[in-house]
């Protein structure tokens, strides 16, 4: 038995090594676990503290995406009215341009009655000045157009 109780005893020892080396494993994996748990708490809390901000700035973006949509309704706006406003400026300029155009034709067909006239009174006059010229050539008995007077 004396073999069996040094063989038992060296058995015993190795287990109890055994037991202090897996004791000793589980407290520092029990410190791991710890100082996991702590990093954890604090990745939850950074990430809770992440979806906050993005949150917030989701919020921001859409009330400025709302801001947006209202300026750019704003802006059609004002572009259809400032269309509306050039289209009746340009209707009125046509309307003008077609008023001048008819008043500058007036204003050549009485050109032309005038000039005409003028031309009939020219005429009318030269005819005069003829008729008094062979009446002062008559009278004056003079039929030579070479003689001049002295």
């Amino acid at each position: 038995m004396t073999e069996d109780s040094g063989d038992l005893e060296s058995r015993v020892s190795a287990l109890e090594a055994r037991v202090n080396e897996l004791t000793q494993q589980l407290q520092h994996t029990k410190q791991d676990a710890a100082a996991a748990r702590v990093l954890a708490g604090g990745a939850d809390r950074d990430v809770e503290e992440m979806r906050g901000e993005i949150r917030d700035l989701r919020e921001d973006l859409r009330g400025e995406m709302g801001d947006l949509r209202g300026e750019m309704g704003d802006l059609r706006g004002e572009m259809r009215d400032f269309h509306r406003a050039t289209t009746a400026s340009f209707n009125a300029m046509r309307d003008d341009f077609t008023d001048l155009r008819g008043e500058f034709t007036d204003l050549r067909t009485q050109m032309n009655d005038g000039f005409v006239e003028m031309r009939g009174r020219l005429d009318a006059t030269a005819a005069g000045l003829t008729q008094i010229t062979s009446l002062l050539t008559r009278l004056t008995g003079d039929t030579d157009d070479d003689a001049a007077p002295e």
